[in-house]
């Protein structure tokens, strides 16, 4: 035998029980039994005939499935009255920044795992200080 022969065999066979051994960790792969008989209560075909012919009365024709609504144009076929531009506006100039002017926040405190504090006495701070890490 050749090798290229070999080789495809032995790569068959691991491939093979491959499957065998993990089909087992994968669900909704094996089929136990065929499908089960819908059971259907006593006034069940009345009740299809019944809405059949309403189904009927309304229009329907077909399944559902077939029901396909129409897709929309989105092309703009001349002038609608509408004034577009395809113009980009200049960018506008950066804001002020935000800056805190009062006397209550005397500064920002680090805590445990750098998580920052706003600081408001100075016991707080002394407290922060002497807090374990």
């Amino acid at each position: 035998m050749s090798i290229m022969v070999k080789l495809c065999t032995r790569l068959l066979d691991t491939i093979t029980i491959g499957i065998d051994m993990s089909m087992h960790m994968i669900r909704g792969v094996q089929v136990h039994g065929s499908r089960r008989k819908v059971k259907r209560k006593p006034g069940w075909k009345e009740a299809m005939a019944h809405h059949e012919a309403f189904l009927k009365k309304m229009g329907v024709k077909g399944k559902a499935s077939d029901v396909r609504s129409e897709i929309p144009t989105y092309r703009n076929d001349g002038d609608s009255g509408v004034k577009t531009s395809d113009a980009i506006p200049g960018t506008c100039p950066k804001g002020k920044a935000n800056q805190y002017t009062g006397d209550y926040i005397i500064g920002i405190g680090t805590m445990h795992k750098s998580n920052s504090v706003p600081v408001t006495r100075k016991k707080d701070a002394e407290a922060m200080a002497k807090m374990r890490r």
